[in-house]
């Protein structure tokens, strides 16, 4: 299934962006150390963003087929940026942190089920083999 997405430069750096299906839109500008005003997300920025919310809904998705609660739990994404031999992504660490009144009561069965479906989320799937990306659990139990 194909999803449109309509992007619009607005002129110094910024960018619209619209959901086809939902019309959602959202504004991107290139950050201060690439000539923007960093004064939203970045492009690279809404890779961090993609696959830390993408980690979470296969989670979600995983957790509820199961009936496991897993509200409230967080994920931090670090996005760190390289220089040579051309700028791009460098590394997208991940970590999800999954809060102790829930992670109680998941099951070592279960905790494996969803870390292993997370690892394969389609955004990390998609991201080129050179980004480092790992994926670190904490339970707090």
């Amino acid at each position: 299934m194909a999803v449109e997405i309509n992007v619009v430069y607005e002129g110094q750096l910024r960018c619209a962006a619209t959901h086809g299906p939902s019309g959602a839109t959202l504004v991107t500008d290139a950050p201060v150390d690439n000539h923007g005003k960093g004064e939203s997300f970045s492009p690279t920025d809404l890779v961090a963003t993609a696959l830390g919310t993408c980690v979470m809904t296969i989670m979600g998705i995983v957790a509820e087929r199961s009936q496991i609660d897993l509200i409230g739990t967080r994920i931090h994404v670090t996005k760190e940026m390289i220089q040579q031999p051309i700028r791009r992504i460098g590394r997208l660490p991940v970590t999800v942190t999954i809060p102790a009144d829930k992670a109680a009561k998941v099951s070592a069965a279960d905790r494996t089920k969803i870390e292993t479906a997370a690892r394969h989320c389609p955004v990390h799937q998609s991201l080129h083999p050179d980004i480092d990306s790992p994926i670190d659990f904490v339970w707090l139990d």
